[in-house]
This record gives C-alpha cells, structure tokens and sequence, in this order.
C-alpha cells in the first residue's frame, strides 16, 4: 500500500509540475505575431498526417520550436507505440530501416550522426548531407543520437528529401524510452503531392548541434539544437531571409482521428497583447495571429501514448546567430 501511494504522489507530482511548466516555455517577451492557418483535415486513420498547422509571416527571421513531454508522461504505466492501421486503407509491417542500408556519418563517445538509404521512399534522395569537408549523397533519413545514462538516445530523425523533421526529449525520469509523433517543416513550405521542403542541401557542424539548410527555392535557415534534457528540446531557428511568395515558413504536420487516438488534440495559443491563452480542440482551430502555438494532448492516446507537445514560439524579425 505505501508502494502504491508513493508512486501515485510522485505521478500527481509529475503531472502538476508538469501542467505549470507547458506550453508556456518561451520565458522571453515576444517580438512578432505570425499567422497560424489550420489547414487540418477529419480523417479516421490514425497513421494518416490529416493535421496540419501553417506559419506565415514576411517579416520572422528567427523562432524556436520544441518538443515537451506530455502532461501525463509520469502517469504512463504501459507506453503504446504500435502503428494503428486499423482504420487506413493502407498498412506496413516493416520496422523503419529494415530493409534499408544504414551508415555511420559521423561519431564521438556523445554524439552519432547515422542515415538511411531506404528502397521505396517516396521522393528521390538529391539532398547531399555535408558534415565538415566530406559531402555524402543519396540517404532518405537520418539519425541523431546522444550519449545519455550510459547509452545512446535518438532524440532526432530527418528526412532530407522532403525536409520532414521529428524530435523529442530524452526520457522521462526512469523511462527507458519514449515516441516520437507529429512531424514539422522548416523553410519555403509548398505542395508536391504533399507539403515539403525541397532541399539542396543539410549542413551539420557536431561543435555546436546546428543544422544549415540551402532551400532550391533559394535563402537558407540554420537550426541550433539549444536545449535538451528528461523534460524537452529546443531548436533555435534563424533565416537569412523571407520565405519566397509568402509560403509557410513552417509548419506542423500530425495526426489526429479521436481524442485518446491522436498524437495532437488540443491547440492553445496566446495572440500578442493578451492576457490570457486560447485553447480548444486541434480540429476546431481555424487561425489566428499568434506569439506562441501549442500543440499537444491532456488525456492519453492509444496512439504514440508518450509522443512529446509540439510549441513554436519566441517569434522574431530579428536573425540570431
């Protein structure tokens, strides 16, 4: 009975402290509103990516966005991650990589860079990944992993052929794992067959965690990981310019068909000047001018159960290098 009492206050602990801590993570007063546009569509497959929330603004050049634990991540007791191909008209048994080559690109005792050459994605592999003086070509997803409590966590995976990006913090007090869920772009968003980022290239310098993105449609953006502990990771986001024809220059991509079968439901945003947050469900969120954008679950899933909240924020005209 003491057992059970005990682990039942540190869960309300986590929980609470938790709930006073997302998705107010920003801590910084915000320079710029941007515009968020829903462009979610209903859809009962929980493998489908129907949610989709656009950033748009001429005038941002630099954001964070991060990943967080979801309120209820000390209450896990049975993490879920299956896929859930019950109600899709497609389906996959194969585990990621699989049937795919997997090589090093770089690695020291903390750090590991490794990607993919997978057989049938769904785009061709143009986007040269460039690490120092050596160049390598043709991967269609990559790898990040950290040295932490004796052993190498992924906390980032990336697709350079359409620029798709997923990450996630490091577990979660004892837990030896947890999902990643809802995906983001980075850059000039535009439509082919599906939203993407066409990259010509992705610098990565280990020294400092920071990304280098060249857009074919011109500009480049560099991505800092900044922050990431056993609660969240930060990535510092900066653009030498406007996005192209006022195209999204990011924007979330998720997947929502029931409340508890979702990796985003709930949406809260605060708009420049207020006192207060707006919240409501994922679906019923049309647009609004925001300074910071919260994406995320207060109830557990059946789907992706510890996948981290999304929160774009600390919105700027001002580049940071």
């Amino acid at each position: 009975m003491k057992r059970l009492a005990s682990a039942l206050a540190y869960s309300l602990a986590s929980l609470l402290s938790l709930a006073i801590a997302a998705p107010v993570l920003a801590q910084q007063k915000p320079d710029l509103a941007v515009e968020a546009r829903n462009l979610s569509t209903p859809d009962i497959c929980a493998e489908k990516d129907n949610v989709q929330i656009d950033f748009v603004s001429p005038a941002v050049r630099s954001f964070r966005v991060q990943a967080i634990h979801p309120v209820y991540i000390g209450a896990i007791g049975v993490d879920r991650y299956a896929p859930d191909f019950s109600s899709c008209s497609f389906e996959t048994h194969k585990y990621f990589g699989e049937d795919g080559e997997r090589v090093t690109l770089y690695e020291t005792p903390s750090l590991q860079l490794v990607a993919y050459r997978l057989p049938k994605f769904w785009r061709p592999a143009r986007t040269p990944i460039r690490i120092g003086a050596k160049t390598y070509e043709g991967f269609d997803a990559a790898q990040l992993w950290l040295r932490h409590r004796e052993r190498a966590e992924e906390v980032m995976v990336f697709y350079p052929p359409d620029g798709y990006w997923r990450i996630r913090p490091l577990p979660f007090a004892d837990m030896r794992w947890t999902a990643y869920g809802s995906s983001f772009l980075i850059g000039p968003v535009e439509v082919q067959e599906r939203p993407i980022v066409d990259l010509k290239e992705i610098a990565f310098d280990p020294a400092t965690k920071t990304f280098t993105l060249d857009f074919r449609r011109g500009g480049s953006a560099r991505m800092k990981l900044e922050a990431i502990d056993q609660d969240h990771i930060s990535l510092d986001v900066s653009f030498d310019g406007a996005m192209p024809n006022s195209l999204p220059f990011a924007t979330l991509r998720s997947m929502f068909a029931t409340e508890t079968n979702s990796d985003v439901a709930r949406a809260a945003w605060l708009s420049k000047g207020a006192e207060a947050w707006s919240e409501g469900s994922i679906m019923d969120f049309r647009k609004a001018e925001v300074t910071e954008f919260w994406a995320g679950r207060r109830l557990p899933s059946r789907h992706n159960t510890s996948a981290p909240d999304m929160d774009f924020s600390l919105f700027s005209p001002k580049a940071t290098r």
